[in-house]
């Protein structure tokens, strides 16, 4: 253990204890994502049900589409995007802005790239409690200057959810999860605390960097990293060039997860009701009988 990790307090730092390259995959209409969580090698993650690191240019995207049980965590990198609803919730997220959807008992809406060229982001899928599952819609949406963000000794973090450097996202999450966005220049090294307990993983967003032991060779983009347990994160940029990465955490749920595409439910029949739901427009689908998304003019 180094002498900044004993200053910090980690008395057991965590360690990579799985590596998974994101692979290309095509996704909605024409487009395409690159999927880490929820591919074969990493089915999910508890409480994480997906990862998609999507790069869309129009007319590509994701027309109109249901929801249940979960949610998705839209984190835009570069370009726009707009989203519609059944409900008539509309709203476009640009560079740096987030969008928290809590799907709930029934979502349908669509997600169509609003800006020139090719549009870049996170998708995050985190499952909700059995009790949670059928709770009504709701958004939380935060622009780009209203995320908290830190700077120190060559390390930026955006505080998406939960606390950094000792300052707390607003962001409320049903199921407790945290969600940092690191900068680190050439040369910084960072040590973040994961609460004990949670499963947490890594995204390389761009560059390259060290994570977990000092003494580990250095992992590249479009790579998740899954954490063994402990209760923080060391990470060094050793590199010439600036590394990005996100740190997501979540306090597992240990529950069965029963997935069907976009519904996930804890059991077979609650999958099979929610399929009925879904055809005969009820049980929170009501809206999807008369509602068609509108196509944005640009």
């Amino acid at each position: 253990m180094s002498e900044a990790e004993v200053s910090l307090g980690f008395e057991r730092p965590r360690q990579v204890v799985k590596k998974v390259l994101s692979k290309s995959q095509s996704e909605g209409d024409g487009a395409t994502v690159r999927r880490s969580i929820g591919r074969p090698e990493l089915k999910n993650l508890d409480p994480f049900l997906l990862l998609d690191e999507f790069s869309v240019a129009s007319p590509a995207g994701f027309p109109d589409h249901p929801h249940r049980g979960f949610e998705t965590v839209t984190y835009m990198l570069e370009g726009a995007f707009t989203h519609q609803d059944f409900a008539g919730h509309k709203g476009t997220i640009g560079p740096g802005d987030l969008q928290w959807m809590t799907a709930g008992r029934g979502i349908i809406h669509s997600e169509m790239p609003a800006g020139e060229g090719v549009n870049k982001g996170l998708q995050l899928w985190i499952n909700l409690s059995s009790k949670d599952k059928m709770i009504e819609p709701r958004y939380q949406e935060l622009q780009s200057k209203d995320i908290s963000k830190v700077e120190r000794e060559g390390v930026e973090v955006r505080i998406i959810a939960g606390e950094s450097f000792g300052v707390k996202s607003p962001v409320y999450t049903r199921t407790p999860t945290m969600y940092l966005d690191f900068t680190l220049k050439p040369g910084a090294k960072v040590h973040q605390r994961v609460p004990e307990g949670w499963t947490s993983f890594v995204y390389v967003v761009d560059g390259e960097g060290v994570f977990g032991s000092a003494d580990d060779s250095p992992t590249g983009a479009h790579h998740t990293l899954v954490l063994g347990s402990g209760d923080g994160l060391s990470v060094w940029n050793n590199s010439g060039d600036p590394l990005r990465f996100v740190l997501i955490g979540g306090q597992p749920l240990n529950e069965p997860v029963v997935q069907w595409g976009p519904f996930v439910m804890n059991t077979h029949a609650e999958i099979e009701q929610t399929f009925e739901d879904y055809r005969l427009f009820k049980n929170g689908f009501e809206k999807a009988r008369q509602w068609r998304s509108r196509p944005e003019s640009h």
